[in-house]
């Protein structure tokens, strides 16, 4: 958690009660991020913040490059995360190699190319979308035209960002004419599901490359952060950077405590449900950074997992 993030959480904590704003909880010893320096068909050697690591891929490890990989189609200076056995850091038990995610509204469609608005924080983002993959983003995103959402699992190749598959199905409409459903009031325990987003862009050493926690959808219109307030469909809380919020993976049972360490508004148009099953309600209740998501049990690859969240 950034300086000034963990700074806001104690002042909250102070302000309303430890219970209310819990110290951050995440298995973050079991993710490692890092650039690939040599590849083998057993071993992985990595340049990571603690220098030079050599890690061991467990005989059931799967990789993702794009697809189902072999280790050794890794290459020198490819991004990897990796998510280790439980109760070690040394033994891989997953790789993704190179994995990007685009989500945002439409601003622009030239050729092949979709630019993407990502959210008030953010540049915009150009996806290339192949011939190869353009049937199966078709049929999840009927309308490839400015205004309309977007959200799509890719693979970075020379810094350009190409899609491999939709992340979850969007409406055709345009995002200005979505009608979010009527809520009930909000509470302290939310269902609904997570998504994931990369803040260094594919860069392992760029300054958000490990940061972990949460871009949050509805923070409170009070705070400094600039967002610009989006009605969504969960009955999500008011919060404020550096507050924590409860949040279980319903897939997996993985549990963790996540700092909100920017702003989510932009997920607050998507009124979606994970693929993988069938979330209570429709509607995401934070973007985690791709550390977090990976943490937290989620697979990248997919694009989202099915999730409760529980506020002080």
């Amino acid at each position: 958690m950034s300086g000034d993030v963990a700074k806001r959480r104690r002042l909250a904590a102070a302000l309303l009660g430890p219970e209310a704003v819990p110290e951050p909880q995440q298995p973050l010893h079991r993710v490692v991020r890092g650039e690939v320096i040599e590849a083998g068909a057993r071993t992985l050697r990595l340049a990571t913040p603690n220098g030079e690591e050599t890690l061991l891929l467990a005989d059931t490890a799967s990789l993702w490059r794009g697809g189902p990989a072999a280790p050794t189609e890794l290459r020198p200076g490819d991004d990897v995360v990796l998510r280790c056995a439980a109760g070690g850091r040394w033994v891989a038990e997953r790789v993704w190699a190179r994995i990007a995610r685009v989500t945002g509204v439409i601003r622009g469609r030239s050729g092949d190319g979709v630019e993407v608005d990502v959210g008030h924080d953010r540049p915009s983002a150009t996806v290339v979308i192949g011939y190869r993959v353009s049937g199966r983003m078709a049929v999840r995103h009927p309308v490839l035209e400015p205004g309309y959402l977007f959200d799509a699992v890719g693979v970075w190749r020379d810094g350009v960002v190409h899609a491999v598959r939709p992340a979850t199905t969007q409406p055709p409409v345009p995002v200005g004419e979505l009608r979010p459903r009527r809520r009930r009031e909000s509470g302290p325990r939310v269902s609904g599901m997570v998504s994931w987003y990369d803040p260094a862009d594919g860069d392992p050493a760029a300054a958000g490359a490990q940061l972990a926690g949460a871009a949050y959808p509805a923070l409170d219109p009070a705070s400094d952060c600039g967002c610009p307030p989006v009605r969504g469909c969960l009955p999500l809380p008011l919060m404020s950077l550096g507050m924590t919020f409860w949040l279980r993976n319903d897939d997996t049972g993985d549990n963790a405590v996540v700092p909100i360490v920017a702003c989510g508004a932009p997920a607050a148009h998507f009124c979606d449900r994970c693929a993988a099953g069938a979330s209570a309600e429709s509607g995401r209740l934070a973007r985690l950074t791709l550390l977090s998501f990976v943490a937290l049990g989620g697979d990248p690859e997919v694009g989202c997992c099915n999730a409760t969240m529980t506020t002080g």
